[in-house]
């Protein structure tokens, strides 16, 4: 196999190795800076407590149980064995090294990923540009953007920094397997590539993402670069794509394992739930909402709700005009700007998993969902500014400093620090289950999701009658919602509203009537207020849809005592 000459990469403004080990530590200080603060911060109650705190995997611990259960089981549609590892890891060991209480061992470890994520961005463009302030000013992005945080800030998304961090190994891998192409340097990029998949199955796009690493910055297969005699100097493609063959094969059966694990989990929406016009629609007002956030980030909240078929005409056509337009505008920069041609089909290509054609879960669109895509637009960013700016930025008198560069280097600085500030405000909505909901309502107070888990943080404060009102709200907004309905007579009972919590009983268990402990807890009330012959039809109801369940058994066993004792 030929050589890639990395000397075909375009050459930057070099820098010394204490220039890289300064930008190393100033990527550190900005990143704690942000996000030294979750160290305290408590799990939420949006995911963290079935992925984390009631998770059957991880409570099974770092031994030969857990592992195997880590491996062979999906939770909520995700099969992650390796973040179920890590998890474990912390439950094991974090408290003792870091020195925090529980959750916050989980919030650090997401922290010093992210970190290292983003000195591993820099690192990588730098080996391959040979660029160290445009590299810089991109991993500083990466650092700092607000539509970050939520990969961050939630633990639950763990899953988003440590397959990241196995992506940037992975490219780093192939980056010394492009010097000096061999068998054994290729297991590390497959490796670093499975490792990844067992992390988040969103890295299915890393072959296709090798293929542009291949042409910008590597220049391989390029005008000038080594190729063998015969088909493939002629069609260079032809060998970068062969090259991926393998990659391919396992990104395929990734594909495969988590259509089973969301199929198993019952995370995908149906097409005829939401139809296939729907979906493309909303895929095509994502891709420009997301380059709206990543230029102006406010309003960022935990979920935006799908708007099914409620978009407007004008705003899809507008979208995918928009979308269509600049991915040909890009494609035809390939020759003069291949910068550009690189940056926006990574971030096209990269978010295809998450864009909605499959539906998981609720969300229109997620922050979280950006968190490698935005790559692609900061390295547009950081070497288009300077390009357009090249005829200033090249007049400069000899041994003296361009006095142009100043002025782009205090808005780049202005830059990152009104985004470091955004974000951590935005960090601080994550400390616990009601700051991240009160936020939500803010901006949209009709967002069902939020009002119920306030009203859940609320009850579990004890003010049942601010969970009250919240739920109330939920009723309002989602009718049918089974669980708003569960957990409104939950509380009302607890705050001896008892007449409003036999109906509301009532209406979750007519939506949803293979809920045991909805009927167990219905027994409850109705044996508390006398009832009890319908109290034992609904202990018997909660034993036969779950026949190990204790607690119905003996509040069965109790109340055909007091039934026998008044007779």
């Amino acid at each position: 196999m030929a050589k890639s000459k990395h000397s075909a990469a375009p050459k930057g403004d070099g820098s010394s190795r204490g220039q890289t080990y300064l930008i190393c530590l100033l990527l550190a200080a900005v990143t704690l800076a942000i996000y030294w603060q979750t160290r305290s911060f408590e799990l939420v109650n949006y995911d963290d407590e079935v992925c984390i705190r009631r998770n059957a995997v991880v409570n099974a611990g770092l031994g030969p149980a857990g592992i195997r259960m880590a491996f062979s089981t999906a939770v909520q549609g995700n099969w992650i064995p390796l973040v179920w590892l890590s998890y474990m890891m912390d439950n094991d060991s974090g408290g003792q090294v870091y020195g925090l209480a529980p959750a916050g061992v989980y919030h650090m470890t997401n922290l010093l990923l992210h970190l290292a994520n983003a000195i591993l961005l820099f690192l990588l463009l730098t080996l391959v540009t040979r660029s160290h302030w445009k590299s810089a000013f991109v991993a500083m992005l990466f650092a700092v953007h607000p539509l970050h945080v939520e990969s961050v800030a939630w633990a639950t998304e763990r899953k988003d920094v440590l397959s990241t961090f196995f992506w940037l190994l992975a490219m780093l891998a192939y980056l010394r397997y492009t010097a000096r192409p061999c068998a054994t340097r290729y297991m590390l990029v497959v490796t670093a590539f499975v490792l990844g998949l067992m992390s988040k199955s969103m890295l299915v796009t890393l072959p296709i993402v090798l293929v542009l690493f291949d042409y910008w910055p590597l220049r391989r297969g390029v005008k000038g670069a080594e190729l063998r005699p015969g088909p493939e100097a002629t069609f260079p493609a032809l060998r970068l794509l062969r090259e991926k063959l393998p990659l391919l094969a396992i990104a395929g059966a990734a594909c495969v394992v988590t259509l089973w694990a969301q199929r198993t989990g019952g995370a995908v929406t149906g097409i005829d739930t939401l139809p296939l016009g729907v979906r493309l629609a909303n895929a095509a007002v994502a891709y420009i909402a997301y380059i709206g956030k990543t230029f102006w980030p406010h309003d960022l909240i935990m979920l935006y709700a799908h708007p099914r078929n409620t978009l407007p005409v004008w705003q899809v056509v507008a979208s995918g005009a928009l979308l269509v337009a600049t991915t040909a505008a890009a494609v035809l920069a390939a020759r003069k700007r291949p910068y550009i041609t690189f940056g926006w089909l990574w971030y096209v290509i990269t978010l295809v998993p998450v864009i909605g054609l499959v539906q998981v879960g609720k969300q229109a669109m997620a922050d979280r969902y950006t968190y490698i895509p935005l790559i692609g637009l900061f390295v547009i960013i950081a070497w288009g500014v300077p390009d357009l700016l090249g005829p200033f930025l090249r007049k400069k008198a000899p041994g003296r400093t361009n006095p142009a560069t100043v002025p782009l280097a205090v808005v780049s600085i202005v830059v990152v620090a009104t985004l470091a500030a955004i974000a951590y405000r935005q960090t601080g909505y994550w400390k616990d289950s009601i700051s991240l909901c009160k936020h939500a309502i803010e901006v949209n107070d009709a967002l069902p999701l939020a009002h119920l888990n306030l009203g859940t943080a609320l009850a579990g404060q004890g003010d049942l009658p601010g969970a009250i009102e919240q739920y109330r709200i939920v009723v309002r907004l989602t009718p049918n919602d089974r669980d708003v309905h569960y957990n409104l007579a939950n509380v009302l009972a607890k705050a001896g509203n008892d007449g409003e919590a036999i109906a509301e009983y009532r209406r979750a268990l007519s939506a949803f009537p293979e809920d045991a402990q909805a009927h167990n807890n219905f027994g409850v009330l109705l044996a508390r207020n006398g009832y009890l012959g319908e109290a034992i039809t609904q202990f018997e109801q909660a034993l036969s849809i779950d026949p190990s369940y204790i607690d119905a058994q003996h509040n069965l066993d109790r109340a055909k005592q007091l039934l026998h004792s008044r007779r």
